[in-house]
């Protein structure tokens, strides 16, 4: 089969396209041909060597996809060959072929396109567990969403919305703050603002009752935007580490802190499932919207790498072998 591999760390130059065996399934796995690999920063990440890669060269990234499944393993009774099914946690996705648990297999309706399931589901089931999780979201509240216009931005903006709240939402430039918009957010402004007065002025003085924090460096100005009472959701740090929290602050003002990871929640085939079929049923009622990816061929790995590290993509990037 080919893949997309490298030996060595480093930029995108050291992916390339090859031919290497084809995965070997143990009884509790399933063979799946990829039709649709999602782009993620951590695919970035573990190409530089940030990332703990298993294993030794030639490495291969991705964990997330979808596709057809052409064998099963001899202990699988509940997935047959042929059927479509997705995942958002398995390794070595980069490749024509990949051997994939049973339990983290995911059946896909039909009505959900190998594209949307890759495009959606690592994005989508993390915007999920923070708004159903780390912070119960409830008709009414207030939310501040940083990146608003990113990947997990998006559709966090969508969930929230779907959920009952108010978004307040912020980003870098202007065409960032209309694609925001367009996907439902109330208010955006952007981070070369006074945003945190701004949050202050649309909410009456209050504060928003949430705020979901993925830029790390801007952490102390969340807990200035979040009203006495409020919570902050840490779940990212793309601007750079954040500064150690003083506990009496949170004391002082009755907020709270709290620390997201979808590996925390993803524990389960049951969860896996039931989350994704929420936000499949979601977009097949239309409350829910994945917007039009970028699609590389898995050759040109490279050439995605570099959009994905450009930062001017606003929606998913995938591969397809």
């Amino acid at each position: 089969m080919k893949a997309l591999v490298f030996e060595k760390f480093g930029g995108p130059d050291v992916l390339h396209y090859q031919e290497i065996d084809a995965p070997e399934i143990g009884p509790d796995d399933v063979l799946v041909e990829m039709k649709a690999i999602g782009l993620n920063f951590a695919d970035v990440y573990r190409r530089k060597g940030n990332y703990h890669l298993a294993g030794n060269p030639p490495y291969i990234c991705g964990y997330e996809g979808a596709g057809i499944v052409k064998s099963v393993g001899t202990n699988v009774t509940e997935i047959k060959v042929g059927e479509r099914i997705a995942f958002a946690d398995v390794p070595y996705a980069n490749a024509e072929l990949v051997s994939v648990p049973v339990e983290k297999a995911i059946p896909l309706p039909d009505e959900i396109s190998f594209e949307t399931a890759a495009s959606l589901l690592l994005q989508g089931l993390t915007a999920h567990y923070l708004t159903k999780d780390s912070y119960r979201v409830k008709n009414g509240d207030t939310v501040l969403v940083h990146a608003a216009a990113g990947g997990v931005g998006q559709l966090l903006v969508q969930i929230i919305k779907i959920l009952g709240g108010t978004v307040i939402g912020l980003t870098s430039s202007e065409e960032k703050r209309q694609a925001a918009l367009a996907v439902g957010a109330d208010h955006m402004f952007l981070y070369s603002e006074d945003w945190e007065q701004q949050v202050q002025k649309v909410t009456n003085g209050k504060g928003a009752d949430v705020v979901y924090e993925s830029v790390g460096s801007t952490l102390m100005k969340s807990f200035e935007a979040t009203r006495i009472g409020g919570t902050v959701v840490f779940f990212g740090m793309a601007g750079g580490d954040p500064v150690s929290v003083d506990p009496r602050m949170l004391m002082d003002t009755s907020k709270t802190l709290t620390g997201g990871d979808l590996w925390n929640v993803l524990t389960s085939h049951e969860e896996r499932v039931i989350r994704s079929h929420e936000l499949f049923g979601w977009i097949q009622e239309g409350k829910l919207n994945v917007s039009e990816p970028t699609v590389f061929p898995l050759s040109e790995g490279a050439k995605a790498h570099e959009y994905l590290e450009s930062r001017k993509s606003t929606g998913k990037i995938l591969l397809k072998p």
